[in-house]
């Protein structure tokens, strides 16, 4: 299988499921855009998309004008191709924004371990079947998906206290997941090396909060790697 990945800082890939496609013997093509790296114009030949996390927004198109370019091709792969997409945060509201919906501030921003409540509409789906109704994950965003209530198709599988549309997907192929089930034990202290992930992290939890953030992740890890396990063999189907 040949799998594209867009990331938008080196630090932030499929992490876990990434190691999962690599012993199955996927080929990855990684496009780091941060760096300047373009997306190939031929986006047939990949069987799968998957489009990461990053300090950047979706509207910063002025300071990160790649931005602009990576919607189109989204589009591509998900709209026109019909093609098997996974996203994850930043890469959940690109998704949500190609289709016709806005991305906005959240009220509150959600960082930490935090409750992932599934809707009855997840025991048919796909890929999250197999999911208990609530799972613990790690959150670290500050903007949300929104106005896609009225988009056919679209289904909202799972929401939590303070954001909607933790996870939605667009016809059966194309998945939003606001939340990080994808990290390894050394997420944390990685992310927290990034200034801004840093100051959203401590102006939200306190100072100091990195060791306490970051040891509550490896308490949950065994589930969220279990999690992830079930989304990637689930995802595998659809390619």
């Amino acid at each position: 299988m040949n799998i594209i990945v867009l990331q938008h800082i080196k630090i932030e890939d499929p992490g876990y499921i990434k190691e999962l496609m690599l012993a199955d013997g996927f080929k990855l093509t990684t496009i780091e855009l941060d760096e300047g790296e373009k997306i190939p114009d031929d986006l047939t030949k990949y069987d799968g998309m998957f489009c990461m996390g990053g300090p950047m927004d979706t509207y910063m198109e002025k300071d990160y004008p790649w931005l602009i370019e990576e919607k189109k091709r989204i589009k591509e792969f998900v709209v026109d191709l019909k093609k098997p997409y996974l996203g994850f945060c930043l890469g959940c509201q690109l998704l949500g924004e190609v289709i016709g919906g806005k991305v906005v501030k959240s009220n509150s921003a959600e960082i930490g371990m935090m409750d992932i409540n599934f809707l009855k509409e997840k025991e048919v789906d796909n890929l999250f079947s197999k999911f208990p109704n609530q799972i613990k994950s790690l959150q670290w965003h500050s903007y949300e998906v929104q106005g896609i209530e009225n988009n056919k198709d679209i289904t909202l599988l799972a929401s939590s206290p303070i954001t909607k549309y933790q996870i939605f997907k667009y016809q059966n192929h194309a998945y939003g997941i606001q939340f990080h089930i994808e990290i390894k034990d050394t997420t944390v202290n990685e992310w927290g090396c990034v200034p801004e992930y840093k100051k959203a992290l401590e102006d939200q939890l306190g100072e100091g909060a990195l060791e306490k953030f970051d040891q509550s992740a490896k308490n949950n890890m065994a589930d969220m790697n279990s999690y992830s396990k079930i989304l990637y063999d689930n995802f595998k189907k659809l390619l």
